[in-house]
């Protein structure tokens, strides 16, 4: 197959291969004579577009032909514009939800005393402030030098970020929220907050945020302590006792909680991987379980798909809500809504931002949206939660982990090596990435899709995948010790 008509409404295809001029494609909507060389995941003309004419792709507008555009001609930024501005109102107006699988499948995870189901058993250090960064990572690798005694602890992280000091307001309960969510999180056996104790996020401070009855956190005021290294490493031992005694059991799929992300989308992210994602996402859901999808700047243009399936009219109107707000934060600082795709979307063929939101919520399948989250808000709900979150990778993948999931399904189409504090599966759009960062980037590959393997075999298989990945296997991310976090940052620094 030389490309892919996704909707019998569209007016352009995609190439699944690199095509050349003058070349006689065949296609759903009969063949084509191209007008021009077409890169693979980029577009091209099924019939004759006037100008100002919507351009129809996922069967709805990617906006509109800012010159005619002839049947076999590339379409992409050149010839096409948004139809983005600024705030919309909505309609509630609930359609008819899918009836999701009923999957019956378990996995091997770590029941912590609150009752929530973590995948790894690992140290985790936050430091309060980046002034104790080193310290952090110091500590961590005296942890690891010792994680040969303790062959129940997984593994080792220091989660260092620039902030926590010089901070005002709002800005700087932002950077609280985040690293108590984190403290809280189930994936860790023990954790330890290293603070400074001079700072704005100091201890006594911070401790506000915290959830102090759980026996897992373990605090060190650097200021306070004649060898703070010292200090640390005996506490790093008896957090290290602390967490071998923990152990796998056999727990239902409903306990496992998955984000969905993408990054370094190209043309083919909305045809092989996000829907591969969020034909996984469905059978989590359909099983009791949790996903969470964010980037809601990438949800401009394909919003009303979300809202047509909110729980209720609450959740429609937070749904609203988290749209309309997220507009006006970039009119804040004197943006456009359509700032987006990035040079590497385009160059892999994006070309409008909605065109890359309607590829994006792909990635939440058809269930329902049970819930709405700010960010740093951890998870209340099972079902699909949607996330207020931006696109940047770091920032929203840390988002995700604070709200609480296990893991995150990642697709690209360009590739990335980054990775956050949860187990962050790379999955590839095309086989072509695969072939060239597999087992070094990327751990799935979706590409199969256009090769002629079914969407259901490819569905299942990614599900093993996943449920080997709670159950311990590490991701090409953790082998290589792949692990940030990065804080949104929306304020004044002193």
């Amino acid at each position: 197959m030389q490309a892919v008509v996704i909707h019998e409404l569209d007016s352009v295809a995609v190439a699944l291969c690199d095509l050349k001029k003058g070349e006689i494609v065949k296609t759903s909507k009969g063949e084509i004579v191209l007008k021009d060389d077409i890169t693979r995941g980029h577009k091209f003309a099924l019939c004759d577009i006037a100008e100002g004419e919507n351009v129809i792709k996922y069967g709805f507008p990617i906006g509109h032909a800012s010159t005619a555009i002839s049947r076999g001609e590339h379409v992409h930024s050149h010839n096409v514009k948004t139809n983005l501005s600024g705030l919309k109102s909505y309609v509630y107006s609930k359609g008819d939800v899918a009836q999701l699988p009923k999957v019956e499948r378990t996995f091997e995870g770590y029941v912590r005393a609150d009752g929530k189901v973590g995948i790894r058993n690992e140290l985790w250090i936050i430091p309060t402030v980046f002034c104790v960064n080193h310290v952090a990572t110091e500590l961590a690798s005296y942890a690891k030098s010792r994680l040969a005694d303790f062959v129940h602890v997984d593994d080792v992280m220091a989660l260092t970020h620039p902030f926590g000091c010089s901070q005002m307001g709002e800005d700087q309960a932002t950077t609280q929220r985040v690293l108590a969510a984190l403290s809280r999180h189930q994936n860790a056996g023990s954790v330890l907050i290293l603070g400074l104790g001079c700072e704005n996020n100091n201890l006594s401070v911070f401790k506000e945020f915290l959830d102090l009855d759980d026996a897992r956190l373990h605090f060190l005021n650097s200021q306070d302590e004649e060898d703070e290294y010292e200090a640390g490493c005996r506490i790093i031992d008896e957090m290290l006792v602390q967490a071998d005694k923990c152990r796998r059991s056999t727990v239902p799929l409903s306990k496992l909680r998955i984000g969905l992300k993408c990054g370094g989308s190209d043309g083919l992210s909305g045809i092989t991987a996000n829907p591969l994602i969020g034909r996984v996402s469905d059978k989590v859901v359909g099983a009791g379980g949790t996903s969470v999808m964010t980037e809601v700047p990438e949800m401009f243009g394909a919003e009303q798909l979300l809202m047509n399936r909110a729980l209720n009219r609450e959740i429609f109107d937070k749904t609203v809500d988290l749209i309309n707000n997220f507009k006006n934060y970039f009119k804040s600082h004197g943006e456009t809504v359509s700032e987006n795709p990035s040079p590497g979307n385009k160059a892999g063929g994006i070309t409008t931002l909605e065109d890359k939101s309607l590829g994006c919520v792909q990635k939440g399948g058809s269930a329902e949206v049970a819930d709405v989250l700010t960010y740093g808000e951890l998870i209340k709900s099972n079902g699909l939660n949607l996330l207020q979150g931006p696109g940047n990778d770091g920032v929203s993948c840390t988002a995700l982990a604070a709200s609480g999931v296990d893991l995150i399904l990642f697709s690209t189409g360009r590739g990335t090596p980054f990775a956050t504090a949860v187990p962050t599966v790379k999955i590839s759009t095309n086989s072509d990435l695969f072939r060239r960062k597999g087992g070094n980037w990327i751990d799935f590959n979706a590409g199969a899709v256009v090769e002629g393997e079914s969407f259901e075999s490819l569905t299942e298989k990614l599900l093993d995948h996943i449920v080997e990945v709670a159950s311990g296997m590490k991701t090409v991310s953790e082998k290589r010790g792949f692990h940030e976090i990065v804080i949104w940052k929306d304020g004044v620094t002193l």
